[in-house]
């Protein structure tokens, strides 16, 4: 079977590409106009076009999320039952996890369970964000527009992850071809030049030789320095899975003030997007604060968002706790507090959503414009002292012979 990539429309002018394999373009082309689709273009893929998706650990991610419940959208807008769209889906998902979860979900739903209940037995598949959103939708009898719902919440979140991705991607650049560059410098250079001045007898400087014993170390353990450093990143990962590890992390994150600005700003987007599409689909506050704490990636957000769940439990509003927290901003808890007030708390929350979306970009910017220069300020440093240690030896020799 062969590859296609296409551009098709739904049912709602919902744009959505992707990829499909098929014996033929024909073949192709009678798959998605069977699934409702508008084909906009379908072509060929080879292995250089075809699309690359890095999922480590084949876990579906916020796209692959996003795309489920679009399709799943569009089928029952169609008239499609919900075991005959959970069949279709089946056959044309591309991640095999999901797959799974969906198959297991169908064969659930055939038992005579609710489908809220069927995603409920996968919770490593379907985030309990989209569980209780499907089960409002089907209390409801509006479950396509919960699952709607809920492709913007994915769509939104997979856009902010790939914009933090890009930004990362040069700076990590940098950073593996100057480790690259010193290693060679270190490895060749170095000992090239360590023979030469011995052989003439010139006493090399202290600089030099740091450098050297510093090449000497690389040359001769480098499999103890691997072991080490797997040691070390081992030892770090294991301790930010503690608790105590947690929190210091946690609250390195929000010491920095570059990487504060960011965390604060991405934390204030996903609580107020979160709660704005749980209580849109008539959610209680105190489950919907629950869920919400659940996707916080900062241990210090969940344990706020927590303990805002038991103040709100005794009957205090939700502004209360969110401003004495003091992590969030002052317009996060403002903007609750209006909401209560007027009781138009689900406005006020997608309005704040929007507003820190794009805040989150320029907090990304803003990050990458100042770690672009220190890095190269940085980097740049460690190889002067390198060269530096090369060119003092022939510094010292010019000297001696009075040049």
């Amino acid at each position: 079977m062969a590859a296609f990539g296409y551009e098709v429309m739904d049912n709602v002018g919902k744009t959505i590409k992707g990829s499909i394999d098929a014996n033929t373009i024909e073949d192709a082309r009678l798959e998605l106009k069977k699934q409702g689709y508008t084909i906009v273009s379908i072509k060929g893929q080879s292995a250089l076009t075809k699309e690359i998706n890095i999922n480590i650990g084949g876990w579906p991610k916020a796209r692959d999320m996003s795309v489920f419940c679009r399709q799943f959208v569009s089928m029952l807008r169609a008239g499609v039952t919900i075991v005959e769209a959970l069949k279709m889906l089946t056959e044309q998902t591309e991640n095999d996890r999901l797959k799974e979860g969906i198959a297991g979900v169908l064969e659930s739903v055939r038992k005579g369970e609710t489908l809220a209940h069927s995603m409920e037995e996968f919770p490593r598949i379907f985030p309990s964000l989209l569980v209780k959103m499907v089960a409002a939708g089907e209390a409801s009898g509006s479950l396509d527009v919960a699952l709607e719902r809920m492709s913007v919440h994915f769509e939104k979140s997979a856009k902010t992850a790939s914009m933090v991705k890009k930004a990362m991607i040069y700076p990590i650049a940098v950073i593996l071809v100057t480790i690259g560059v010193v290693i060679v410098l270190l490895t060749v250079v170095i000992p090239s030049y360590t023979s030469m001045f011995s052989e003439l007898g010139v006493e090399l400087p202290a600089i030099t030789v740091a450098v050297v014993h510093a090449s000497d170390f690389i040359i001769h353990k480098w499999p103890f320095l691997i072991i080490v450093t797997i040691a070390v990143i081992l030892a770090l990962k294991t301790y930010a899975q503690t608790d105590r590890g947690k929190h210091t992390f946690g609250r390195i994150r929000l010491s920095i003030p570059v990487f504060k600005n960011l965390e604060v700003k991405n934390a204030s987007s996903r609580v107020a997007r979160t709660m704005s599409t749980l209580l849109a689909a008539g959610v209680p506050l105190v489950d919907t604060v629950e869920i919400v704490s659940e996707t916080m990636g900062n241990i210090w957000y969940r344990e706020a968002l927590d303990n805002a769940k038991g103040e709100i439990m005794i009957g205090h509003p939700f502004s209360k706790p969110i401003e004495e927290c003091g992590l969030f901003p002052p317009m996060v808890y403002h903007m609750i507090r209006i909401g209560e007030e007027t009781g138009n708390t689900e406005e006020m929350l997608n309005r704040m959503a929007d507003y820190y979306d794009e805040e989150v970009e320029f907090a990304v910017q803003s990050v990458m414009a100042a770690m672009e220069p220190a890095i190269i300020i940085i980097l740049a440093a460690v190889v002067l002292v390198i060269v530096g240690a090369c060119l003092a030896p022939m510094l010292t020799l010019y000297n001696s012979l009075g040049v």
